[in-house]
């Protein structure tokens, strides 16, 4: 097969990832999906290798061929696989990789009767039933946050089952939300076969298999290649904490090993498994360690299971990074994700010290709402950490979520809510010479009666942390402000009842900071100033400044 060929189905591969994404988006009801972005569409060789994958959310691309080979697994113990005109669906995080808002489905593509790929998808679905509205905090077991669906089909040659998926509404808050998200996926896994099987009309099935063959090869021998060309040998340990629903600390624990082309990331030493979400699958943990392992060795390199090969993950079972069932582990694929990489960053950092930037924030901060009839979610921007490339950006979704900031418009057009404040937080950077990222605040006010908040994130207790010199950023800080003037101070993984009037305010942390803050340009000081990211008095703390906010700088 000559090279032009296969850059050609490597790009469409590619393409059709994005394209699947372009019609999930467009067609679901829901605004974290329709508006946020939170789904992921990949394509992946018949014998369940990611071969292509869209530029959507880490932690369901690097779970995902975990959970593809788990599900198709279990269907062939139960004595089934998946034929033309089959959808196999399922949420199961101990099979499907994350947690059960994430409704993983899968595709097989057929022609002339060889099966030459699957395509499949993972989406958020706001609700997914269990004890809380949007579903996550607040379990002591896996039931409690919300309907588990075993690997099964959804579609059979091509028949949708309208009995299970009535079984799946009546089991859910919003089953009309439910169903047309449902129907929004199965839409996209209809167009991305469809263009898999132009591609396989036009060069030929076996010629597509072989295509698949060769890109995995490919990106598993430039793996190897950079990490050999890194000129780095040995073995470096880190750790780092998440925080219980009382403030008390668990470690996560990880030593990396770089040797013979190939690196481990091994778990060994992390806490046990807690009665408490933010226990995190295996996917979870592999689709972590995986991203910040590829954010230090190569950035711009091509991400498929060639890359996968080369890099093993071990976490010891029953910990916090490999819980046995029935642990709960909603906000372990949210918040201990993150944490995962601020973990696998630090144990690089002594490797490879010019390549790895300060933490940032640490948290995807989930802020969940519902009443009678409607079910809310979000996870909202903070900062990112600086690098010795400059300062991080401000406000923006970091590291395990890539998804997008959820107009106020659209949830205030959606939902009884009104939002009261959407702001950069000021003083909320790590200080540095290239400071941390700002963090944001958004507040908003119930409309409704009666409505469960929860709200589920990180760094409370603990700080996004700088390096070389840097400083830490402030911590999250959550507040509800009753309609009678209290205001409670929540911990950053809480449940409370609210009613009309009352006020849910988030701050969000920044990201760490780089280098000597006190080395700090006075220009760059000046500037944020005078953008008002910075206090007066945080200026002369933290950065050694002495000139005048109006003047130039001294």
């Amino acid at each position: 097969m000559d090279r032009l060929t296969l850059e050609v189905i490597r790009g469409a591969a590619a393409y059709i990832s994005e394209e699947m994404g372009v019609v999930l988006r467009n067609t679901a009801f829901s605004p974290n999906i329709k508006d946020r972005h939170d789904h992921s569409c990949a394509v992946l060789a018949p014998w369940g290798e990611l071969v292509a994958q869209a530029e959507h959310i880490p932690v369901h691309i690097g779970s995902m061929a975990v959970g593809v080979e788990n599900a198709l697994k279990e269907l062939r113990r139960a004595g089934e696989d998946l034929g033309p005109g089959d959808v196999l669906v399922t949420n199961d995080p101990y099979i499907a990789g994350t947690h059960l808002n994430d409704v993983l489905m899968i595709k097989p593509v057929y022609h002339q009767d060889s099966l030459v790929a699957l395509v499949a998808s993972k989406a958020h679905y706001v609700d997914v039933g269990g004890a809380v509205p949007g579903s996550i905090g607040g379990a002591r077991e896996l039931i409690q946050e919300g309907l588990v669906i075993p690997p099964v089909k959804l579609v059979e040659e091509g028949r949708l089952n309208r009995w299970l998926l009535d079984v799946l509404r009546a089991n859910v808050r919003t089953p009309e939300i439910f169903e047309g998200d449902l129907r929004a996926q199965l839409s996209s896994l209809e167009v991305g076969a469809r263009r898999v099987r132009e591609l396989a009309e036009k060069y030929g099935g076996e010629v597509l298999v072989e295509a698949w063959r060769w890109i995995l090869d490919y990106t598993e021998r430039y793996t190897r290649n950079t990490i050999r060309d890194l000129g780095v040998e040995g073995s470096w340990e880190a750790e780092d904490y998440v925080e219980l629903q009382d403030g008390s600390l668990r470690r996560i624990k990880v030593k990396v090993t770089i040797s013979g082309g190939g690196v481990e990331a091994d778990y060994t030493g992390t806490d046990p498994q807690v009665e408490e979400p933010i226990n995190a699958v295996l996917g979870v943990t592999v689709a972590a360690s995986t991203f910040a392992l590829k954010t230090v060795i190569d950035p711009e390199m091509p991400v498929n299971h060639g890359f996968f090969r080369a890099v093993k993950v071990y976490a010891p079972p029953g910990t916090l990074l490999n819980p046995r069932p029935p642990a709960p582990v909603a906000a372990g694929n949210t918040e201990t994700s993150q944490r995962i990489v601020d973990v696998v960053h630090k144990a690089l950092h002594q490797a490879l010290p010019d390549r790895v930037p300060a933490a940032s924030c640490g948290s995807m901060t989930n802020l969940m709402l519902g009443g009678e009839g409607w079910a809310f979610y979000e996870t909202i921007a903070c900062g990112q950490g600086a690098g010795p490339w400059g300062d991080g950006m401000d406000g923006v979704h970091t590291n395990m979520t890539n998804t997008l900031n959820t107009p106020i418009e659209r949830l205030e057009q959606e939902y009884p809510v009104l939002f009261t404040k959407y702001e950069l937080r000021p003083d909320s950077e790590g200080p540095g010479k290239w400071r941390g990222g700002l963090g944001v605040v958004r507040a908003l006010k119930i409309l409704s009666e009666k409505a469960v908040l929860t709200v589920v994130g990180e760094r409370c207790s603990t700080r996004p942390w700088g390096l070389h010199g840097g400083r830490p950023a402030p911590p999250a800080l959550y507040l509800l402000k009753r309609e009678d003037g209290r205001v409670e101070r929540l911990p950053c993984k809480a449940t409370r009842v609210v009613g009309r009037g009352d006020e849910v305010i988030v701050k969000t942390p920044g990201g760490g900071g780089y280098g000597d803050p006190c080395e700090r340009s006075r220009d760059l000081v000046l500037k944020d100033l005078m953008d008002e990211k910075i206090s007066r008095e945080r200026a002369e703390r933290e950065y050694c400044w002495s000139g005048s906010p109006r003047g130039p700088p001294t």
